[in-house]
């Protein structure tokens, strides 16, 4: 006698434990390869802050032995040939990566590693730019609520609200801060912000012409290595006019930022990263990977004592996820639910292809 089947809903809480089972370790390495890169920024940032080095020259030294250690792992020079339509465009999209780093690096310096960490996710305009290009009118409204929303955030975020000494919700407590913050203006908000942009615009080329999880490791080897020689003749430069013959022979000494930075800043939480878009459909410009990145700001700010707010980075943490969310509603209204955290790099990606512009 034949036992009957078990029900359709047992069949799927089976499948769908089986998958978060196997997710599990995947999950735990993109955490613990986003807290090691959050932790290399605020290194980076105590270094080049205590130091006076030069932020464009410490990011070429970084770079040089990082697109190194990618182009021995990745071997483009191996296997199937690569046509011109790739290596072009990823060669021009190593310029917009040096410029991203450039603009990165003095948004550190200038907004705090607070500030230039959260600035990475105003990426996500391009899913507002996408539904004002290709979209429908019906989404439009909702995306342009979540960059109204984002700019709201990051305009707390200039009037210190993350901050101990200008947070309305921090009046009392008297212990010493390591650095206090004052307020920041348009201008010194503006660069880590376009910074941010840059570099969701370089996922999206990245994403658009790769194909495969094989091929976008090997351009992206050969990205980090136009980005390091886009960035030698500046570094070079700014090395030369700005540096005295003191710091440039302290500046060659390893030390934990500039390691932390080569290994984990650079190497480690691309491959972490590449996991979790590919295995966990989770990409950068996403409320789930700003929750993960919000908790380590908030060990980091703690561990290195700064000026910083708990209630108030709480509060522009949720209207900056929020604005993302909303930013992001046309592509996730269109997926399935194991595909309800994909991005505005990703949707943008997706209407470029439908468009009829030139690939």
């Amino acid at each position: 006698m034949m036992s009957p089947k078990p029900p359709m809903s047992d069949a799927r809480a089976a499948r769908s434990t089986s998958s978060s089972s196997r997710h599990t370790p995947l999950q735990i390495i993109h955490v613990i390869g986003n807290f090691m890169r959050i932790w290399s920024v605020y290194s980076l940032y105590h270094y080049l802050s205590h130091q006076g080095d030069s932020v464009v020259a410490f990011i070429f030294s970084c770079l040089v032995p990082a697109s190194i250690i990618f182009l021995v792992l990745q071997k483009p020079w191996k296997g199937r040939p690569l046509p011109n339509s790739q290596i072009i465009p990823t060669v021009i999209n190593g310029g917009i990566m040096a410029l991203y780093f450039i603009l990165w690096g003095k948004g550190l310096l200038s907004c705090g590693p607070l500030i230039a960490l959260l600035a990475e996710y105003a990426g996500a305009v391009l899913g507002v730019l996408s539904a004002a290009l290709y979209g429908r009118q019906v989404h439009i409204w909702k995306k342009v609520g979540g960059l109204i929303a984002m700019l709201a955030c990051y305009y707390l975020l200039s009037k210190g609200w993350a901050t101990r000494t200008n947070s309305p919700f921090y009046s009392f407590g008297k212990e010493p801060l390591m650095q206090a913050k004052q307020s920041l203006g348009f201008k010194e908000m503006a660069v880590p912000i376009s910074a941010g942009i840059l570099s969701a615009l370089r996922r999206v080329i990245a994403r658009r012409v790769s194909l495969k999880n094989q091929l976008k490791r090997r351009l992206h080897a050969i990205c980090i290595a136009s980005a390091t020689c886009f960035l030698f003749p500046l570094a070079m430069w700014d090395t030369i006019l700005g540096s005295t013959s003191d710091s440039i022979v302290k500046f060659q000494l390893p030390s934990w930022a500039y390691l932390s930075t080569i290994s984990f800043g650079i190497i480690f939480v691309f491959y972490a990263d590449n996991i979790a878009e590919e295995r966990l459909h989770l990409v950068f410009s996403s409320p789930r990977h700003l929750m993960i990145s919000g908790g380590s700001i908030i060990l980091m700010e703690i561990l290195y004592q700064m000026d910083f707010s708990l209630i108030g980075f709480v509060i522009c943490s949720l209207i900056l996820g929020f604005g993302i969310f909303e930013a992001t509603s046309l592509g996730r209204s269109r997926r399935g639910p194991l595909e309800s955290q994909d991005a505005s790099e990703e949707a943008f990606q997706n209407q470029l292809q439908m468009s009829s512009l030139p690939s």
